[in-house]
């Protein structure tokens, strides 16, 4: 769990930070500031979905078409808004100023816990105890705490909760996952391939040029290896 501590630390930071940053910027700056993560989201986004080439193509395909037929059915986007509209609801009853922490929580959540470091890395820390990967998420969440914090508003500290308890989850039950997700299997490159277009449809709704719903995307990085798994049992 050492990995995911020193994440919830770096978001937790991050945010603060943003937070202290963002009310001294222009509402124009702050735009630009987002934009500017949404463009680096993208460009990270192509280059984990690339990912396809070390294996099939249709296993993605098959693992968004269906993981979004999962998530549309299951309301995925819907639940998760809701619960961050519950929180700000928390807030604004506490007399405190809520911002849009609806928003900054279902954003911050979604960018921290659908790229494929949150497995992989997760992965590593509970077998083997080696955090390196999850240390070096956790830098690349604290600047994303500190852009999203700034635009956003506080909000952003919530989706510390989501890494703790998805990234701690799945460090807890490394075990199930290490001979299905080993290094350099087809399993592995379809799960890094489809977090990818995962975080290109993030990156569209930072740069505010579609809301994909990502959120009912989400089967997507369990079926996809799933279908890797069934192909090879048929095979």
């Amino acid at each position: 769990m050492t990995g995911t501590l020193i994440n919830v630390a770096a978001i937790l930071a991050g945010t603060l930070a943003g937070v202290l940053v963002g009310e001294r910027l222009p509402g124009r700056v702050r735009r630009r500031v987002l934009d500017g993560l949404g463009l680096v989201t993208l460009v990270v986004g192509v280059d984990l979905a690339l990912e396809w080439r070390e294996t099939s193509a249709l296993y993605v395909l098959g693992g968004i078409l269906l993981g979004g037929i999962a998530g549309e059915a299951l309301r995925i986007e819907d639940r998760i808004a809701g619960l961050g509209d519950r929180l700000q609801s928390r807030v604004e009853r506490g007399g405190r100023d809520a911002g849009n922490v609806s928003g900054a929580f279902f954003t911050a959540s979604l960018l921290f816990c659908v790229g494929p470091l949150t497995v992989v890395g997760s992965i590593q820390d509970g077998l083997t105890g080696d955090y390196e990967a999850l240390a070096t998420k956790s830098v690349l969440d604290g600047f994303a705490s500190v852009a999203l914090a700034a635009s956003l508003g506080p909000g952003v500290a919530f989706a510390a909760v989501s890494v703790l308890v998805i990234q701690g989850a799945i460090t807890l039950g490394a075990g199930l996952f290490d001979s299905i997700l080993a290094e350099g299997s087809d399993a592995l490159a379809a799960l890094v391939s489809a977090g990818g277009l995962l975080v290109i449809g993030i990156s569209l709704k930072l740069l505010e040029i579609k809301d994909v719903r990502v959120g009912n995307f989400l089967p997507a990085l369990v079926i996809a290896p799933a279908l890797v798994g069934l192909v090879s049992l048929v095979s």
